[in-house]
């Protein structure tokens, strides 16, 4: 090979050698996806049970990109009756078994190790609806295991869901999400 041509060819492979691509691989067992529903008459506390998550990112490129799912016909609260109702009418979870997001963007700074704040912008899918969001994340990495918080607001009635008030019981449109992954990060 002529030196020009090794050169050339070192110059263009030398930003895929630099990519620091790593993915977040989320353990289901080890995350929680909670909600709060403030109502007339009491706040409403649930748990969901994600169903996979997987999240690769780089660094240097400020990318990411994935998908984290969970299963909708999860919900508990509870309240069976309740819960019977929210899988029913309220999530649709016959025709929709999952909720899901998937990060296309994010700003700011993740660490190598230890604590990092960043944005999360992406689609969250609910009722087969894409809605863009922006997340506040709080990520934090020891090795290979990492974990990332999350605590935001979906306008749910906004997004086409029904609020399940009924006579003097009346319920908020938006409902509190609170994320908290746990998981391993490889290269």
């Amino acid at each position: 090979m002529k030196p020009f041509t090794v050169l050339a060819l070192a110059l263009f492979l030398a930003p895929a050698a630099h990519a620091q691509h790593e993915t977040f691989t989320v353990n289901p067992d080890a995350s929680e996806v909670s909600i709060q529903l403030n109502t007339t008459h009491e706040v409403v506390n649930g748990t969901f049970h994600l169903q996979s998550g997987s999240v690769t990112f780089d660094r240097a490129a400020h990318q990411i990109s994935g998908l984290v799912i969970v299963v909708a016909g999860s919900g508990k609260t509870g309240n069976d009756l309740r819960d019977k109702k929210m899988n029913k009418d309220i999530l649709k979870v016959d025709q929709y078994t999952t909720v899901s997001f998937a990060p296309k963007a994010y700003s700011g700074v993740i660490a190598p190790s230890g604590d990092s704040t960043i944005q999360v912008s992406g689609t969250f899918s609910l009722l087969g609806t894409e809605h863009d969001v922006t997340i506040p994340m709080q990520i934090h990495i020891a090795g290979s295991t990492a974990t990332a918080k999350a605590q935001f607001v979906v306008p749910y009635v906004q997004w086409g869901l029904k609020n399940p008030s009924f006579l003097f019981w009346k319920a908020d449109n938006d409902v509190a999400i609170n994320l908290a992954l746990a998981g391993s990060v490889s290269k």
